[in-house]
């Protein structure tokens, strides 16, 4: 005769649980889409809520306790690398995952600085998604193998040159990108979610900071300056 089984009364894993992510990004059909793809991988991750914004993303954070947060480099406001730095600063060790619209060769290493753990741009989301988030809560950091390689590259070759360009805010480098593809003041203020005003402070502070002497020339600069990391 068998007996009846008996409850070992044991909770969950930790191990078992899903592991709960908040998307940053100001596009809700992308938050959508990138929601649909993670919930319906075969791995137990799960998304736990989203934001607009780097305040709301704060707000998001702070009520819900996740265990990893994707963010958008072009938010409205502060941008993407500021909220790193403010999840970074209450957060400490609160995995963030950069996806974004922006050249790798550009960011990536600024992320890292600011204290993020990967970074996957937006073109790539659908293939490396997945295998990005798989790396970060593995502890290890996640770029692709192109920028690892050219990582590689300069560190093996000793290459300690400062770029000008390092003296320059987030946002003013995001700005700088965007004139160096040949956007103009309209194109970046709709792009960046910012006033036409703000863009030309911005612009101005560039001009200063790179020892630019007009406009002209801080196009020519931008145009070369994202040649170089780019091509």
């Amino acid at each position: 005769m068998k007996t009846a089984a008996v409850s070992s009364g044991k909770t969950t894993p930790e191990s078992a649980k899903p592991k709960r992510i908040i998307i940053v990004d100001d596009h809700p059909l992308f938050r959508k889409g990138l929601e649909q793809l993670i919930n319906s991988s075969n791995d137990a991750f799960k998304i736990c809520g989203e934001a607009g914004d780097a305040a709301e993303g704060m707000v998001r954070i702070r009520e819900l306790q996740p265990d990893l947060v994707i963010v958008d480099l072009s938010l409205p406001g502060a941008n993407g690398i500021e909220l790193v730095k403010n999840i970074r600063a209450e957060f400490a060790k609160l995995p963030v995952l950069i996806l974004s619209m922006h050249d790798e060769s550009l960011y990536a290493l600024r992320a890292l600085r600011a204290g993020a753990q990967g970074y996957v741009m937006k073109q790539e989301a659908l293939e490396n998604v997945i295998g990005a988030i798989r790396e970060v809560f593995a502890g290890r950091p996640y770029l692709s193998a192109q920028m690892s390689a050219k990582l590689i590259t300069n560190f093996a070759v000793g290459s300690n040159q400062t770029n000008p360009t390092d003296t320059l805010s987030d946002r003013e480098l995001e700005i700088l990108e965007l004139i160096g593809k040949g956007r103009d003041v309209h194109e970046i203020s709709d792009a960046l979610h910012i006033s036409r005003k703000t863009v030309e402070t911005h612009r101005a502070h560039i001009k200063e900071k790179l020892n630019l002497k007009n406009a002209r020339e801080v196009n020519r600069f931008a145009a070369q300056w994202v040649e170089g990391q780019t091509g």
